[in-house]
């Protein structure tokens, strides 16, 4: 289990270090003639009462999995028009399955695959990708339509410190200077990201929606 620090009490990680596969689909390769993307866009903003629920990630180094609930809702809600309800029991239940029973995080890639084949069970059905891209976290425009055009990307995080007190602070997640501003390993983190502003993109992790700078990606996404 990777545990918190004494400043990150209520917080856990779970994204274990990246894996890298050449046969990944890239989201580039896929993406159609260029649209026109708005200067801000939030699926949650135009899809009212979407919840945003811990997920038990502060119990739990199950982010990758809660990333994964997220995402579930909205897909359902953009494709079915309606809000399904997926417990912790539903993401606890899956996570400790792809774990082998352990509390010991996941890798993203691996479980992108166990999604797409055999998918998992939340709301009493079953929820299954037809596949999956891999999007290049450095280019600003890719993010923006990955967002806008297939209902929010998921992303992966190698956080500092200094994100941990920004968060518990109530502000965004921003490039700061000095040893907390340096990537902790320990922090390997999964969030879904629904939206962006000017500011950059607006992520649901630990139970609330939280605004990072475009900065902030480029210095901190690994995947």
């Amino acid at each position: 289990m990777r545990k918190a620090s004494k400043n990150q009490s209520i917080l856990k990680f779970g994204k274990k270090p990246v894996k890298r596969d050449k046969r990944n689909l890239k989201l580039s390769a896929v993406l159609k003639a260029p649209v026109a993307l708005p200067d801000e866009y939030d699926f949650d903003v135009k899809n009212n009462g979407i919840p945003t629920p811990m997920f038990a990630n502060d119990d739990y180094g199950d982010c990758v999995m809660a990333g994964r609930a997220h995402q579930t809702l909205r897909f359902e809600k953009a494709e079915q028009g309606v809000l399904i309800t997926i417990t912790d029991k539903d993401v606890l239940r899956e996570y400790l399955k792809e774990t082998g029973g352990e509390d010991t995080g996941l890798v993203v890639l691996d479980s992108l695959k166990l999604w797409r084949k055999p998918g998992w069970r939340a709301a009493k059905e079953r929820f299954k990708i037809k596949a999956f891209a891999q999007v290049d976290q450095t280019k600003r425009q890719e993010i923006k339509r990955a967002v806008f055009m297939d209902i929010g990307v998921g992303l992966g995080f190698t956080l500092p410190n200094s994100a941990i007190t920004q968060f518990h602070s109530g502000k965004p997640w921003d490039v700061v200077t000095g040893p907390s501003s340096r990537r902790n390993p320990n922090n390997g983190h999964y969030v879904y990201v629904p939206g962006y502003t000017k500011i950059g993109p607006v992520c649901v992790t630990w139970g609330r929606k939280q605004q990072m700078s475009w900065a902030f990606l480029n210095k901190y996404c690994d995947e």
